[in-house]
């Protein structure tokens, strides 16, 4: 299993990015997935998620409205749309995978996300 992330970067208050999420190793269709962030010297705090078939998503009140979450079975690939970046939006970027038992099982690196003027 292997996760990757990318789109990550340095971006103004109110500006926007989209990160990717490209997913290999296992059958990716068959999974639900989900983002979640680590802000610096804070905990893990879970931003999206996403059904296998890309049609139900659930957000974070922190970021409902602004984020929207997506996906490619096609090939392979998990986005997040980040609009309306806000300085707490800073953090660290995953995306991971949710096993059988619900929990999150499988992890990438991490994409770094700066909201700053």
């Amino acid at each position: 299993v292997q996760l990757v992330e990318s789109g990550g970067g340095l971006v103004q208050p109110g500006g926007s990015l989209r990160l990717s999420c490209a997913a290999s190793g296992f059958t990716f269709s068959n999974y639900y997935m989900n983002w979640v962030r680590q802000a610096p010297g804070k905990g893990l705090e879970w931003v999206s998620f996403i059904n296998r078939g890309g049609d139900n998503t659930y957000y974070a009140d922190s970021v409902k409205g602004r984020f929207s979450m997506s996906r490619d079975n096609t090939k392979d690939m998990l986005f997040l749309q980040m609009n309306s970046l806000k300085p707490e939006d800073t953090a660290l970027y995953y995306c991971a995978r949710q096993g059988a038992d619900y929990g999150l099982d499988s992890w990438g690196k991490g994409t770094l996300v700066t909201v700053s003027s």
